[in-house]
């Protein structure tokens, strides 16, 4: 079996691989990222790194029997400036699809973001199928609704784990923020408990960053913009334990995306806080992967 990785980031689709026991022979990877490959071939090091995926000939590749991707979603989510496929890092989809008419593997999935419906249609065409939405929500402690486009049948929603962010935070003074910082968010007139929107403390502007979640609630969706006050994804908890803010940590971030501990400790904070919000949630990965069997 062989298999294609395009923006493999740091190889979540080879964990799920992995943690389902699939054997498979060649797994073919397309990275760019210095850190994600460095994390990538730590873990699995017999990983075939192709680089930038404009330059990969799919003809000389072996037989495909599988291929995965996330192209990347700027251009796509309602988070971002909505450029669409014009937006030079969303127009790789058609990367994605030159890659999968050259290698016309058995199996394929393409992951992205919610978007405008005549995105996702474009998307759809291209790929003649329509997309299954599914919440990480359902399978770990982070609340991030994704679109999968994939061949592989009888795709249906994963069971309820009923996972919070009390159940895999780790006990760690450090974590806590100075007071300059939580008085950031203490100050704000907005500053309250919204059990209507997941348990929302605190909203300062309509930046992800600026939003404070009780850990008795799901985390927000992690983004790549780690490495500032609010640790990875931006995302700033509250502990009702001790009344106080703090960042959530590598380990939690890994836990959020339900990757094995320590699996990004190789590299710096900011470069893990990043590769995991960019990252997939690989239990929903699994779940879809677990149809091939």
């Amino acid at each position: 079996m062989n298999i294609l990785s395009l923006f493999d980031g740091m190889s979540c689709g080879q964990i799920a691989i992995n943690k389902l026991g699939i054997k498979y022979d060649n797994y073919f990877a397309s990275e760019i990222e210095k850190a994600s490959i460095n994390v990538t071939q730590n873990n699995f090091p017999k990983t075939i790194q192709l680089g930038d995926v404009t330059k990969i000939n799919g003809y000389e590749l072996p037989k495909i029997d599988l291929m995965f991707g996330g192209s990347p979603c700027q251009g796509f989510s309602f988070a971002g400036k909505q450029l669409n496929f014009n937006d030079p890092r969303s127009s790789l989809f058609f990367e994605y699809i030159r890659l999968l008419n050259e290698t016309k593997p058995k199996y394929f999935l393409l992951e992205n973001v919610k978007m405008k419906k005549e995105f996702e249609n474009v998307i759809t065409k291209y790929l003649g199928v329509e997309p299954i939405q599914i919440n990480s929500a359902l399978v770990s402690a982070q609340d991030r609704k994704r679109l999968y486009w994939t061949n592989i049948p009888n795709i249906e929603q994963p069971n309820n784990k009923n996972i919070y962010l009390k159940d895999i935070i780790e006990h760690n003074d450090d974590l806590y923020l100075k007071e300059q910082y939580s008085n950031r968010y203490y100050q704000t007139p907005n500053y309250k408990l919204n059990t209507e929107k997941s348990c929302v403390i605190g909203k300062l502007s309509e930046y992800q960053g600026d939003r404070v979640f009780d850990i008795n609630a799901k985390a927000s969706s992690l983004s790549a913009n780690g490495g500032n006050n609010g640790g990875g994804g931006c995302n700033i908890i509250f502990d009702p334990r001790t009344n106080k803010l703090r960042k959530l940590s590598v380990l939690e971030c890994e836990r959020l995306q339900t990757v094995p501990d320590g699996y990004t400790s190789i590299e710096k904070q900011g470069n893990s806080y990043k590769m995991l919000g960019n990252g997939w949630t690989v239990d929903v990965i699994a779940h879809i992967f677990k149809n091939i069997i």
